[in-house]
């Protein structure tokens, strides 16, 4: 309450915006981090309100993004008594963040606020975590703390307030030796490597335009031949028109691996090596047979990744390549595909977005199963960024596009939202319309959580259509009018059982300020 009381005493600075749970909180941030660059603040009540936020923050750490959990604690003196709220904030937190502090009665809790936010912007380390966590026993938050300025006595929440909103991202050394060493060398074996048999696999701030990062990864792969890949649940990617033209792995094991088995060479580009999501009967872990000295790491930490990359598209001759003009297919022709008409099935839900989308769009998809054609229908559409959820941690759809949206008030954002997924953080639509969102959530209502289908079936499980699997998969019986819900917490809504009707729902919605919801029927 203390901190809540100094974001209108410092004025400024900080943005409060209201979740109904904590995983929109956390989610929230998530979705403002990828897009923003930089921290969002989430501000949690005790052990059980971090706990609460724990899955979308599990997906943050997967997607690295820089985010910062403010968590107040029992006071100090009173955690003796073990009260009912009492709990081990610190061993929670370490599941997801990679900094972890509890401040201690005469700390500078101002200090205490930069370090948190710093760490977000330090190389993540082996889990990828840019997480940073701030406990705050409660007694702390109101202590006087003076102001080396003039000497003037302030609260510790306030100095935290002010650190908050002051604090900033640090940014990346220019090019060492060394490292134009390694991208010389780097460049060397791409060239030595047979044309179609090296893949630059693409992920983190590679995947982004800002900078040139991912223009040049589309040169390097012009003038080489090499293929262009991303992560099949990643953070974010910037795409469409003119565009690298990337190819994105196979979510199951098997497919995944054989897409990557016909490549003598690959580069990652800000990416870890990608493994399998579940350990299936006879499928493999690593993805990735190469040795390593055919494998080439290129890291965003402590370098300059888009001068890096420039420098590997001018060493290979790709460095005077334009987009649509003499790039040999590398790049993403402008293109759009037609409106459909008739009954609406998941693919033609996913044709008659990617023919609407406006230009600078952000999608976020959380569609699993009702999805999957979208990525190869939108190639061509006027550039956009593309969210997923990169954790596996369902329900961060409608959450990321509350922080998507805070963060670029001037786009407008698409949530390709699945029915049962969607139902975890559906309170998410009460922010969008509380602070007027231009988000457009489409729910893919198949009335089934399909992927555990999909699941069951490829485990070879008898019966996989039992009783009991059908008890625990499907979830049209009540039906969930998602229409309904949406109305009830502010959000205009409609639905849509045909191509046309989608079609007009979201003219409609584009038209419209603020956020809309149309519950697609497949």
């Amino acid at each position: 309450m203390h901190f809540v009381a100094a974001i209108d005493a410092v004025g400024g600075g900080l943005r409060p915006v209201l979740g109904l749970h904590e995983t929109v909180c956390s989610g929230a941030a998530d979705g403002y981090g990828r897009m923003a660059g930089k921290p969002a603040l989430t501000l949690l009540h005790l052990g059980p309100g971090l706990s609460n936020g724990l899955a979308n923050l599990h997906n943050a750490r997967r997607a690295s993004t820089p985010l910062v959990n403010l968590v107040g604690d029992m006071a100090t003196w009173h955690q003796a008594a073990d009260p009912l709220l009492s709990s081990d904030i610190s061993a929670l937190a370490h599941t997801v963040s990679r900094h972890v502090h509890t401040c201690a009665p005469g700390q500078d809790l101002g200090a205490a606020m930069a370090a948190a936010v710093s760490a977000t912007a330090a190389p993540a380390g082996a889990s990828g975590s840019r997480v940073a966590t701030l406990i705050v026993p409660h007694d702390l938050s109101w202590e006087r703390a003076k102001q080396p300025a003039n000497g003037s006595s302030l609260p510790a929440s306030v100095l935290l307030n002010q650190a908050a909103a002051a604090a900033g991202v640090s940014s990346a050394a220019p090019l060492s030796p060394a490292a134009q060493q390694f991208v010389r060398d780097a460049a060397a074996a791409l060239q030595a490597c047979p044309r179609g048999k090296a893949a630059l696999y693409i992920g983190g701030r590679a995947a982004l335009s800002e900078g040139d990062a991912l223009l040049s990864c589309g040169r390097i792969a012009a003038a080489t031949g090499a293929a262009l890949l991303c992560e099949n649940a990643f953070a974010r990617v910037d795409r469409g028109a003119g565009l690298p033209n990337l190819q994105r792995l196979p979510y199951f094991p098997q497919e995944a691996a054989a897409a990557l088995s016909q490549y003598e060479l690959l580069l990652l580009m800000d990416v870890r090596r990608p493994v399998a999501n579940f350990g299936y009967e006879g499928a493999p872990s690593q993805l990735v047979a190469l040795p390593d000295e055919a494998v080439w790491e290129f890291d965003s930490w402590g370098v300059d990744l888009p001068a890096a990359l420039r420098l590997l598209a001018e060493l290979v001759g790709g460095a005077a390549i334009t987009p649509n003009v003499n790039c040999k297919g590398a790049f993403c022709a402008p293109s759009r595909p037609q409106l459909p008409a008739g009954r609406l099935t998941a693919a033609t839900m996913c044709q008659t977005v990617a023919a609407l989308q406006p230009p600078g769009a952000i999608i976020v998809d959380e569609s699993l199963t009702s999805g999957s054609s979208y990525w190869a229908l939108s190639r061509g559409c006027p550039q956009f960024s593309h969210l997923t959820l990169t954790g596996g941690a369902i329900g961060a759809g409608i959450p990321l596009s509350v922080g998507a949206a805070v963060a670029c008030p001037d786009r407008v954002v698409i949530n390709l939202q699945a029915d049962g997924s969607g139902m975890y953080s559906v309170q998410g639509l009460w922010t969008q319309a509380r602070e007027g969102l231009k988000v457009i959530t489409i729910v893919c209502a198949n009335r089934t959580y399909a992927i555990l289908k999909v699941e069951l079936a490829r485990e070879r499980i008898t019966p996989s259509n039992g009783k009991a699997a059908k008890a625990l998969t499907e979830i049209g019986s009540p039906a969930i009018d998602w229409v309904a819900l949406a109305q009830g917490m502010g959000v205009p809504a409609s639905r849509a059982t045909t191509c046309e009707e989608l079609a007009a729902a979201m003219s409609a919605a584009l038209a419209r300020p603020g956020p809309s919801l149309i519950e697609a029927v497949l």
